[in-house]
């Protein structure tokens, strides 16, 4: 609030005309095409921040707070894009071989390190020569844009081949965050990511065909089955907070594509986001995946969505490290310990009491992190 000051710009220029003037915006170098991208919202304030104050804001999202923030998983994403923004115009610092001073590479990022809001020093990825003018980057060919992209994304052209135009974008985000260390998703995830995805197909054949056609029964039939996985949480039951994670750092992969998607012209096109991701159906499903229902079960009522499924797991599972599809070792020594657990519990009267599941926020009396996974594993 301190650092706010009142723009001297006439905005009422802009919703007359289409345009205006801002001698701020003029000052940072940026080409015209970013300006007017901006001005329409084409382009997110991530940029403008990025651009204007060399800090961007990380939000924090529901998230396991022993982990490292989930957005460390997108950095690489966001270096990129700082390195084309710098690369807005010509820098009297710059040399022959296109390198910038370490401190004109410097952003700051603030995000969440523990428990604490912090300011971390990030360093933009300087650009290939070819690449490195943002004014020029709007006339490079769809290929090349498309390639910079799935490029930062870590996945080849091959890989979309088959996938709908309208998931291409979604699909290369799965790839990358698939292939980053510090992820942890497990083949449930994915399966619940991918079954997520199938809602808007779904809706489009039960929409574009008629009454009596085949396809649009099968189609009704899944989708109101993921409806009902679909359920808001019940008072008392607990949040997987590793799941939780595992899907915070999917969102984080998938804004910060977006943005770099946007910052290129859009090569690749934007996807539905309301029928892209829903998160109480993602979680049900993890519950559900585990168990005893299947994504194979859960398709066989719908042939064309079952074919589409198929298509994207194929091309995710392709950039999946190894150990996502090893089967799920079990831990003796863990079952020992939950045994001594239930054990202590019914022999010490000063053990720690149950909280009232009919209480919504039964879960704030639990005193640590600890204890709430204790109280998980021995229910």
């Amino acid at each position: 609030m301190e650092e706010y000051q009142q723009s001297q710009v006439a905005l009422q220029d802009f919703f007359r005309c289409g345009a205006y003037i801002c001698p701020d915006a003029l000052n940072l170098g940026l080409p015209e095409w970013v300006l007017a991208a901006l001005a329409r919202g084409q382009l997110a304030p991530f940029i403008s921040d990025a651009s204007v104050l060399r800090r961007t804001f990380l939000q924090t999202q529901v998230e396991n707070m022993q982990r490292p923030n989930a957005h460390r998983i997108s950095q690489p994403i966001r270096q990129v894009m700082y390195g084309l923004l710098l690369n807005a115009s010509s820098h009297p610092e710059d040399t022959s071989q296109n390198t910038l001073p370490s401190q004109l590479l410097a952003f700051n990022e603030v995000e969440r390190i523990n428990t604490n809001i912090k300011i971390s020093v990030v360093y933009a990825k300087q650009p290939l020569k070819d690449d490195s003018d943002l004014s020029k980057l709007i006339e490079l060919p769809l290929a090349r844009r498309q390639m910079l992209l799935l490029e930062a994304l870590k996945v080849t052209q091959a890989v979309l081949e088959p996938i709908p135009t309208f998931l291409k974008l979604p699909i290369a985000v799965t790839c990358y965050w698939l292939q980053s260390t510090e992820a942890k998703a497990k083949l449930h995830h994915l399966q619940a990511l991918l079954l997520g995805m199938l809602r808007a197909p779904l809706l489009a054949i039960i929409n574009s065909h008629g009454k009596e056609d085949p396809r649009v029964h099968g189609a009704k039939m899944l989708y109101e089955e993921l409806q009902q996985v679909k359920v808001p949480m019940r008072p008392g039951t607990r949040l997987d907070l590793d799941t939780a994670h595992v899907f915070c750092q999917w969102q984080s992969c998938l804004q910060m594509g977006l943005y770099l998607n946007q910052l290129l012209s859009a090569p690749l096109p934007e996807p539905d986001l309301t029928q892209l991701y829903n998160g109480s159906l993602v979680h049900g499903l993890c519950q559900r995946l585990p168990a005893s229902t299947s994504a194979d079960s859960l398709l066989s009522m719908c042939p064309e969505a079952k074919q589409l499924y198929e298509c994207l797991f194929s091309a995710t599972s392709s950039c999946a490290p190894a150990e996502l599809f090893l089967p799920k070792a079990k831990s003796n020594s863990k079952s020992r310990r939950r045994k001594k657990k239930v054990a202590s519990l019914q022999t010490t009267s000063d053990a720690k009491p149950w909280h009232d599941r009919s209480n919504r926020f039964g879960l704030l009396m639990v005193e640590s992190l600890e204890e709430h996974v204790e109280n998980s594993e021995l229910e």
